[in-house]
């Protein structure tokens, strides 16, 4: 009965697929082409909300008279507030501290942790203790770190000047002194950001192949040569990395400066002497109530950062083009 209903000629042919419908294919293209973007379009909305709309508004506001206590009320100066800032003295001091701060805080801070990188590379007793105390610094708050600072450095009873008297330096009144108090807040940077940096060049330098290093010992190579000669080449790119980085911290530079003076802070110090442009932009915003100045600080520290991004990025490529030619 079976090979009556069947005919003989359909054994074995498959029969073609069903024409899928047409909606079914638009939303499967829409769904290849427009779901990456479905899946980063979270980060670029907070961008656009938290990132760009406030650099923007920023720039908007550099270009008004804006009192804080009225800060709906706009008034139109143009290029005014930038054309006062460059005619401001405490601008310019401000300006000196932040280049004078940043030299005394980074150069030492990363040559510590280049040096710290190069011996936690070598197999001791209680590295890994070692490399998380590294980070203990970090993650002290700032508050903390500069509170205990500002009792080392204090005048009369702090543990520095105590150190000093036994050596038969008379006590120095750290905050009041122009360079003594920028040694005391680059001494605190330095502290917090040495063991971070020092991390971040042990990763680079256990990446290093270790047949140059056994090449240079078959060289006759000395530890010291070998990292002159291997290691600091080989982690050339991170160095700038992390010399790009702390500029810009350093331009940055806020908290440390503004607890450290306690009261006084906001303006660095009785006579501006480590007052920094972090700080200066705080006090035209918020004490001196100018939010339109303080804008335009703002931006003039981003451009800033720009220009030191754009020389890095400038020497990058001269280092490589060299390196090829």
């Amino acid at each position: 009965m079976l090979d009556e209903a069947v005919p003989a000629t359909t054994v074995g042919v498959p029969r073609p697929a069903p024409p899928p419908h047409p909606w079914r294919t638009r939303l499967y293209r829409w769904d290849v082409k427009g779901s990456p973007y479905a899946y980063i379009a979270p980060f670029f909305l907070c961008f656009a909300a938290f990132g760009l709309f406030p650099l923007i508004y920023t720039a908007w506001v550099s270009l008004h008279s804006v009192d804080l206590q009225t800060s709906d009320q706009l008034q139109w100066r143009g290029f005014g507030n930038y054309t006062r800032l460059l005619h401001d003295d405490l601008f310019w001091n401000a300006l000196r501290n932040t280049f004078t701060i940043g030299v005394m805080s980074t150069v030492p801070q990363l040559l510590m942790a280049l040096g710290l990188a190069h011996l936690l590379n070598y197999r001791l007793r209680g590295r890994t203790f070692l490399r998380i105390a590294m980070l203990a610094p970090y993650a002290t708050s700032i508050a903390a770190a500069t509170l205990v600072f500002s009792l080392l450095f204090g005048r009369d009873y702090g543990m520095i000047n105590w150190l000093l008297g036994q050596v038969g330096i008379g006590h120095i009144d750290w905050e009041a002194g122009t360079w003594s108090s920028q040694i005391a807040v680059s001494t605190i940077v330095t502290w917090r950001w040495t063991g971070y940096n020092a991390l971040i060049y042990l990763a680079a330098m256990q990446a290093v192949p270790h047949d140059l290093y056994e090449a240079a010992a078959l060289d006759g190579a000395s530890r010291w040569q070998q990292f002159r000669h291997v290691t600091v080449p080989a982690i050339r790119p991170t160095v700038l990395f992390t010399v790009l980085v702390s500029t810009i911290g350093a331009t940055q530079l806020f908290g440390e400066p503004l607890l450290f003076g306690g009261s006084t802070g906001h303006s660095g110090g009785s006579a501006h002497q480590y007052q920094t442009l972090g700080l200066y932009l705080y006090d035209q915003g918020w004490y001196s109530f100018h939010l339109g100045r303080a804008a335009a600080v703002a931006w003039t520290m981003l451009l800033l950062l720009l220009a030191i991004g754009a020389v890095n990025l400038a020497f990058a490529r001269y280092r490589r083009a060299k390196e090829g030619s």
